[in-house]
């Protein structure tokens, strides 16, 4: 609203602040505002057109088209004062400044007043208006019922950027939104990073509304956050400071608020998901993180294909492997290999990585025709004998699984792990493969047998890469561990019963849902399940209450 022009105008803005305007928002959607802004027009029919409209209008004596059809009040035709229209606009404000009830009141009274002196034309209009200003406040859904002014603020991040939403919600209702995504100069926690964003950005904004001189504070009420900033009493006084009045620092509990909180907390998850796809999708990145590896590990040439291996198990048991494969910096799925750990597993992560480092290679030695020592080779890994030395399938021409090595070879993990799938390399005598373990508390890349990490810097491309491969390699992981424990938990005792095979335990789970609840059933309950008569109903019953006091008798021991 440019209130220092003598006739205001109303408009949908892109840009700087300026002296003497009023500025609201901003809103998620400009065809949000601009639609809002059309319904209003009828209501409070304000100026919307440019300077040069509105001098060529003067000039000629007649109104635009919006004039014609009763969205403008046109004072460049002298229609209204200056000082009527101006008293439009204010009102116009006053609308999206949330005082809503009191101008439908005021409606609602002229329109009853006009219906009783039988003005039923001005009355009509008047009800036209009112359904107008209804569905305008309908796009601003109430989100707060107290009527709150309020900014919600959430996180969601890693370790080298953070995606940050903020809801503006003024009188209870959804006034704007906005979204960043940042890159974390240091390693920092939530506190941290809380404190940091609310000391930039409302300074940023008090700093321009000063320049602007635009009236009203940026800061509201209440400042809803995911967690508070350890000088938290500080920044809620210098808040209050910026505002003129006491203001709110707190981390909503319960109620709308939190459940406004955790939708603001889902648009940053799916706000930061998007940025990593796009940022992975392109394709300078990727370059440009491919020629940092190349000289931060002192490669002869670019990583183009890099495989990861990640280990998972829970406290020693069912420990299995994962292996992702990145191509010029772009997941190759199916490239993706799991392994079932056997015997490394004694030795934990370190044995565990040795035994996958030694089964991976020994298949690439087998595919490549190279001569492999037995013992390196598990007998399930190894390719039929006679296959010649091509990478390729002679029978489909496709790439042989394994077939061909990778420029790097990152273990999840710091020194000890890249020192054991680097000798594990040299002994099979594979030289031309880099390896790297990457530790991810601090972030640092281990060299084999380097008593000292290399450090990449904090916003470099390489070290996303290779934050992104570690990821997805340690998801690939965990998915299987899961299954394969899920597995064995959900099953173990049903595949003991003698008589009961793989279709019927499938039907008992599914209508039971659990062993815990079939366990609790009766034989009758059983003998409802279609297929299940009732001497197996009465073996599967005796097998898991023998296997339910066998339980109890351990406890008691």
């Amino acid at each position: 609203m440019t209130l220092h022009e003598e006739y205001p105008r109303l408009h949908v803005y892109r840009g700087p602040r300026k002296r003497g305007v009023r500025y609201f928002g901003p809103y998620a959607h400009a065809w949000a505002i601009r639609e809002t802004l059309d319904l209003l027009l009828r209501v409070f029919p304000a100026r919307t057109c440019s300077s040069g409209v509105f001098k060529r209008h003067s000039q000629i004596g007649r109104p635009c088209l919006l004039g014609y059809i009763g969205k403008c009040s046109a004072p460049c035709v002298g229609r209204v004062s200056a000082e009527e229209h101006r008293g439009i606009v204010e009102d116009f404000c006053d609308f999206l400044a949330g005082q809503t009830d009191q101008l439908m009141r005021k409606l609602d009274k002229q329109m009853q007043a006009a219906s009783a002196e039988l003005e039923f034309e001005r009355a009509a209009r008047l009800r036209d208006d009112l359904e107008a200003l209804r569905r305008a406040m309908e796009k601003q859904a109430v989100v707060l019922g107290d009527g709150t002014d309020a900014d919600v603020v959430a996180f969601a991040e890693d370790e080298l950027a953070a995606a940050v939403q903020v809801f503006h919600i003024r009188g209870g209702r959804v006034r704007g939104q906005r979204g960043w995504v940042i890159d974390k100069a240091e390693q920092m926690d939530t506190s941290a990073l809380t404190s940091q964003f609310l000391t930039q950005f409302y300074g940023e904004q008090a700093a321009l509304a000063d320049q602007a001189d635009a009236g009203g504070s940026p800061v509201p009420r209440e400042v809803l956050v995911p967690e508070l900033p350890e000088d938290s009493e500080t920044i809620a006084g210098w808040l209050g400071e910026l505002r003129g009045s006491r203001v709110s620092l707190r981390v909503p509990q319960r109620g709308d608020k939190r459940a406004l909180m955790e939708t603001v907390e889902r648009n940053a998850k799916e706000a930061f998901q998007q940025y990593k796809l796009r940022r992975a999708g392109d394709l300078t990145a990727r370059s440009a993180a491919l020629q940092e590896l190349q000289e931060a590990l002192a490669l002869d040439t670019a990583p183009l294909r890099i495989e990861c291996i990640d280990v998972s198990h829970v406290q020693g048991s069912d420990v299995v492997a994962s292996l992702v494969v990145f191509e010029d910096g772009v997941p190759r799925k199916s490239e993706y290999r799991r392994f079932e750990v056997r015997e490394g597993a004694e030795g934990g992560d370190v044995g565990s990585i040795d035994e996958v480092v030694r089964r991976r290679f020994a298949r690439y030695l087998s595919e490549t025709a190279k001569e492999a020592a037995p013992s390196e080779a598990a007998p399930h890994d190894v390719a039929p004998e006679g296959e010649g030395a091509s990478p390729l399938d002679p029978e489909t021409g496709r790439p042989k699984k394994f077939a061909y090595p990778p420029n790097l070879l990152v273990i999840d993990g710091a020194g000890p792990q890249a020192n054991v799938a680097s000798d594990a390399l040299t002994e099979m005598g594979i030289t031309d493969v880099a390896v790297i373990g990457l530790a991810k508390r601090l972030e640092e890349v281990w060299l084999p047998n380097d008593p000292d990490p290399v450090i990449l810097p904090r916003t470099s491309e390489a070290l996303y890469l290779l934050q992104r491969v570690r990821d997805e390699a340690h998801r690939f992981a965990i998915s299987y561990h899961r299954a394969k424990r899920g597995k064995r938990m959900t099953g173990s005792t049903l595949d003991s019963i003698p008589g009961l095979g793989e279709t019927r335990r499938a039907a008992l789970l599914k209508h039971f849902g659990s062993v815990k609840r079939l366990r609790q059933a009766s034989v009758e309950d059983i003998v409802a399940v279609p297929g299940i008569g009732r001497s197996t109903a009465e073996t599967v019953h005796a097998a898991l209450a023998e296997g339910t006091a066998g339980k109890q008798g351990e406890q008691s021991e």
